[in-house]
């Protein structure tokens, strides 16, 4: 049976992307704040996604929603496979519920032994190219904003969260047994997880909500934060369908 949930009755948890913090959140927080309590919450705690969302959830409110982008989807999933039962939402920016494919998680090593050796910076810039995100006269200074979190946190985070990205589980099983209110956020120029592939992602869940941001790319909480802010705030304001339909018989 199906029931309406308004999702802003409940704490809500926003969960980073890859070498990012609660900046990225930044201007989001300012508005969604003022209608809910909002925990950002760390991406740390072991190499692997799964020991994430089990540490976190040692400390996160009884019931909540989470929003996650990125390598933070990845952890909002784990915790939505972790304790179905916690959750009241979950909404994922920029990311997948596949497992890392091997050439990719191959990829990753030589940008782990030059992050180790000092050359931080330059990698996220192969990370995160400038084609990764929408044509705008901001790219440069959002590319600057993502390097300096990185060099933040250093170079023992970017090995553990690269071994997250590597090591992360397929989610599809879990996004398919979810009953609780979905919203996926994907920017169209996005060429790290194609729209295609975030497309899916909302057709694996029941009661999904897809936005798609025409000018944004793998950033959108950077490169359009009022609009995703908007999208949000409308998603956790509004009531949202959660449950399990009943299925007709005879």
């Amino acid at each position: 049976m199906t029931e309406l949930v308004e999702l802003s009755r409940y704490p809500l948890v926003v969960l980073p992307g890859f070498m990012s913090d609660g900046r990225i959140w930044e201007k989001q927080l300012r508005l969604l704040s003022r209608q809910m309590p909002v925990t950002v919450a760390p991406i740390c705690g072991g190499e692997r996604v799964e020991d994430v969302a089990l540490r976190l959830l040692e400390h996160l409110p009884a019931y909540f929603t989470v929003i996650g982008t990125g390598l933070g989807g990845s952890v909002a999933m784990a915790l939505l496979q972790r304790a179905p039962e916690r959750i009241a939402g979950i909404g994922l920016i920029c990311t997948s519920p596949l497992a890392e494919s091997p050439a990719k998680a191959a990829e990753r090593e030589p940008w782990i032994i030059r992050a180790r050796a000092g050359r931080l910076r330059g990698v996220m810039q192969e990370v995160f190219p400038a084609t990764s995100l929408a044509p705008s006269p901001l790219r440069g200074q959002i590319m600057a904003d993502v390097a300096d979190m990185a060099e933040d946190l250093g170079p023992e985070v970017f090995v553990n969260q690269s071994r997250m990205l590597q090591r992360r589980s397929d989610q599809q099983a879990t996004l398919r047994r979810a009953d609780q209110p979905g919203l996926v956020v994907c920017g169209v120029h996005d060429h790290i997880i194609p729209v295609k592939r975030q497309m899916f992602t909302a057709e694996l869940m029941r009661h999904t909500r897809i936005e798609m941001i025409e000018e944004a790319g793998h950033l959108p909480l950077l490169e359009q934060p009022d609009r995703v802010s908007a999208i949000l705030c409308d998603w956790l304001l509004q009531p949202q369908v959660r449950g399990e339909e009943l299925r007709r018989t005879g």
